[in-house]
């Protein structure tokens, strides 16, 4: 157990079970505490004031940038571009960096388990700029798919899931670190590698919001040339997200928005802006947001993401074990723990093998006070590719207990006794 109920007041209801943290994750007092006293005793604009509460604001929202570097392991603070989330630090590239790179001919590759965040931003750049898409597809098991000479599926060779994909004429591979539904973990520096292998200039876009609150992740390992993700799944605040790139590509990169904070100098012929990362934050930026994910970051680091990753091994192998045991019950994805994170997307059926449809196991879990998220969870591509109309989720973080699990364990046995 690494919380205390009085920890997250919201779980101060007993009867709660929460489930829905690949959504958005439930926040600690801390990070609670720290909003409120940015808003109770120091609420200033930063950058904009001499005075002290201004200067205090600006210290600490610089002071996040920092602890945002060190714990992804970024070279410098000045990688970190502050973002409303992964939605806009994902369509920040390609409106700076896609619109005037990608041209007629140019190739897209992604996957068929991205979230629509990074795919729709993708298909659209494509038919704009006359743009090819590729995507990548999974096997039975939720992993890509990935063949060796024999032609037999293997997950550690990603030499040849690429190699017939990737040409001289792809610009960028945008790929989750994580499957927000399947709850695979893909193995992003040896693909980074194989990219680079075959095509030196083609970037690698990682989509990290279901990574970086569940395990360690370091940038200078992982190779890639980007990096997005929430602060509000990672027990921070909503509209606060992160792009990390590499210093050099957001230099070449032209503002994504025009305005405030981001100018150097302006005359009636001419504007010029200032260094990375401030010509990407334009207008005043929320600067509660940003200190309650330095709060949140703080939280995580005393704890530890070993110790997190860990508990989340632990929750999720009892998890599989109980929901495999139920007759009429389908889990998407690979049961190997080790590339597998803590989200669980299943389907009820009755004893006809008949679909209950996911809003009806929902509502029945809701009058248990059990939180699951239900649909497509915004990856339709994917629940086409596995032939269902949607499905329910659970996902798994820190402050979740064998005892969460037992409970809705028990719930489901009663949606297939209820539609039985």
């Amino acid at each position: 157990m690494y919380f205390t109920p009085s920890g997250f007041p919201i779980l101060r209801n007993k009867k709660l079970v929460y489930l829905d943290s690949a959504a958005t994750s439930l926040k600690p007092q801390s990070v609670i505490d720290a909003i409120n006293d940015y808003y109770s005793h120091y609420s200033a604009n930063v950058f904009r004031g001499l005075y002290d509460i201004s200067e205090k604001a600006t210290l600490k929202y610089e002071e996040t940038r920092e602890k945002v570097a060190q714990f992804i392991n970024a070279k410098s603070s000045s990688e970190i571009v502050f973002t409303s989330g992964t939605t806009e630090s994902i369509n920040l590239v390609a409106y700076a960096w896609g619109r005037l790179t990608v041209g007629e001919g140019d190739e897209i590759v992604t996957t068929v388990m991205e979230h629509h965040s990074n795919f729709v931003v993708w298909q659209a750049l494509a038919r704009e700029n006359g743009g090819v898409l590729k995507v990548l597809d999974v096997d039975e098991q939720g992993k890509l798919k990935i063949k060796n000479e024999k032609g037999k599926t293997t997950y550690k060779n990603s030499k040849l899931l690429l190699q017939n994909v990737i040409t001289k004429k792809t610009k960028l591979l945008a790929i989750t670190h994580v499957s927000n539904v399947l709850g695979t973990i893909n193995p992003i520096k040896e693909i980074v590698v194989e990219v680079k292998r075959l095509n030196p200039k083609c970037l690698v876009l990682v989509d990290g919001a279901q990574a970086v609150p569940h395990m360690k992740v370091d940038m200078q390992d992982l190779g890639c040339d980007y990096y997005a993700f929430s602060g509000h799944k990672m027990l921070g605040p909503t509209g606060i997200g992160v792009l990390w790139g590499r210093k050099e590509l957001l230099n070449s990169m032209v503002p994504f928005q025009f305005g405030g904070s981001m100018i150097a100098k302006v005359s009636l012929t001419e504007t010029t802006f200032k260094e990375t990362p401030m010509k990407f934050e334009a207008g005043t930026p929320h600067v509660a947001g940003v200190i309650g994910l330095g709060a949140a970051v703080d939280y995580l680091q005393n704890i530890g993401m070993e110790v997190i990753r860990q508990h989340e091994i632990e929750l999720t192998t009892y998890v599989l074990e109980k929901l495999s045991g139920l007759n009429h019950l389908t889990i998407y994805g690979s049961k190997d723990i080790s590339i597998r994170g803590g989200v669980l997307s299943f389907n009820v059926f009755d004893k006809s093998g008949n679909l209950v449809h996911p809003h009806d196991v929902a509502e029945i879990l809701r009058r248990e006070n059990i939180c699951v998220r239900v649909g497509h969870h915004c990856a339709m591509p994917l629940h086409e590719r596995l032939g269902i109309p949607g499905s329910v989720r659970a996902s798994l973080y820190l402050y979740n207990t064998n005892e969460d699990i037992n409970r809705l364990v028990k719930s489901v046995q009663n949606v297939q006794k209820i539609f039985s």
